[in-house]
């Protein structure tokens, strides 16, 4: 549960430094390190098991998922421009939820807010591979496919733990790592996740008349290179 948060911390570097030579705006390389924050606060907190350290790996899912939204909100105005009320709304829902989430230290309430954000962000990505750019339906249901099978697996993972326990004690030691499905929601979540920003990037990028193409890491991990607009 630990080792599986590299999937949150690796892959969203070399995105951030892609995205930093490509010369892109800045809050996708904040995109790509907000979720570099969420996988090292995630190992922090299954490495110790302490309360601070749960807050470390909680609260910036909400940071994260607020800048996610601002991107993918903002994928189709012109360049270095800044929503002022959209920065400042989510800015409070921050605020809000950390201060309410510290006091009441309740995990439903976290899990709401942070589902609100989700569900914020799959409406508008639906809305942009149906209505705007249809041929990113492919990258776009896999992002969500792969989150939804996380989430789903955690869900197991909660609701069957003791169960689950008892069925790796008689599985030999490999079988029953495989097993560990609240690692498989990491994975899966940060693969998501990561390939959200592909999305939301490749969206902006395409508005910007800039050229985007993914390639495959190894012919595996795939990343979103920029060309420039071509001068006319």
């Amino acid at each position: 549960n630990t080792v599986s948060n590299l999937i949150f911390i690796l892959p969203p570097i070399y995105g951030a430094i892609q995205t930093y030579k490509d010369g892109l705006e800045k809050r996708y390389l904040a995109a790509y390190l907000c979720l570099t924050a969420v996988g090292l606060g995630s190992w922090c907190f299954h490495m110790t098991l302490k309360y601070e350290m749960q807050l470390l790996d909680e609260l910036p899912m909400i940071y994260s998922c607020c800048v996610f939204v601002y991107c993918l909100y903002e994928c189709f105005k012109y360049k270095n421009t800044v929503n002022y009320p959209l920065l400042f709304v989510l800015i409070t829902y921050s605020v809000v939820v950390s201060i309410v989430y510290l006091n009441l230290k309740e995990p439903v309430f976290h899990q709401v807010m942070y589902g609100t954000l989700v569900s914020i962000i799959v409406l508008r990505s639906v809305y942009i591979v149906l209505w705007v750019y249809p041929w990113l339906r492919g990258l776009g249901y896999t992002s969500l496919t792969v989150f939804l099978m996380g989430f789903f697996l955690w869900n197991v993972d909660n609701i069957f733990c003791d169960k689950l326990r008892a069925l790796r004690e008689r599985m030999p030691p490999v079988v029953g790592a495989v097993t560990q499905f609240h690692a498989w929601w990491h994975i899966l979540t940060g693969l998501g996740s990561y390939l959200h920003i592909l999305l939301s990037l490749y969206t902006r990028t395409l508005f910007l008349k800039h050229r985007p193409k993914v390639k495959f890491v190894f012919g595996i991990w795939p990343v979103l290179l920029v060309d420039p607009p071509k001068k006319l």
